[in-house]
């Protein structure tokens, strides 16, 4: 049996390999500075995970899916968090672009992410995000304000661990015990 740590998590191992995805026509230009992007890196980094890519894409299904397609498809991710395209904009489509590229769907985590926002913001109720599984890389839609971004991913990212674990074969244990 592998070492764990005080809550029951395996130690050791590399660290998981996140990628950022914004969806911005606005920071695609270069018009708009990408920090909701940069606060999925901070929390990324700063919870452990190796950030292997970000890239800024224009509300294109299209380039969205390419780009999950790529990141999923070649293994370059274990974790791929994209920010903004959530909403009720016709040019937000990054709920789509997931569900189109997913294999299974992972309700939970977006259900998850929506009802801690409510305690925030009744807007909350608007987010279309979902969560979604390619291959073996777990896909986490987050709204697109920094402050949004902030209070979803603090509030789900140390148990998306656990879901990395049990995708990558790491643990294959999904029961706590005690």
């Amino acid at each position: 049996m592998s070492e764990r740590d005080k809550s029951g998590r395996p130690v050791g191992g590399p660290p998981y390999r996140a990628a950022i995805i914004t969806a911005s026509d606005k920071g695609a230009l270069g018009e708009r500075e990408d920090l909701s992007g940069e606060a999925v890196r901070e929390l990324a980094e700063g919870r452990g995970y190796t950030v292997v890519s970000r890239v800024i894409l224009p509300d294109e299904q299209a380039l969205l899916e390419g780009e999950l397609r790529r990141l999923c498809d070649q293994g370059l991710a274990d974790l791929v968090l994209t920010t903004g395209g959530t909403g009720f904009s016709p040019r937000d489509r990054m709920p789509e672009a997931t569900a189109a590229v997913a294999d299974r769907m992972v309700p939970g985590i977006s259900e998850a992410i929506r009802q801690h926002s409510l305690t925030f913001t009744r807007r909350a109720m608007f987010s279309r995000a979902v969560s979604a599984i390619r291959g073996s890389t777990l896909i986490v839609n987050l709204p697109g304000s920094p402050r949004a971004v902030r209070e979803s991913l603090e509030f789900i990212i140390d148990e998306l661990r656990h879901g990395l674990d049990i995708l990558t074969g790491r643990d294959g244990e999904c029961g706590r015990s005690g």
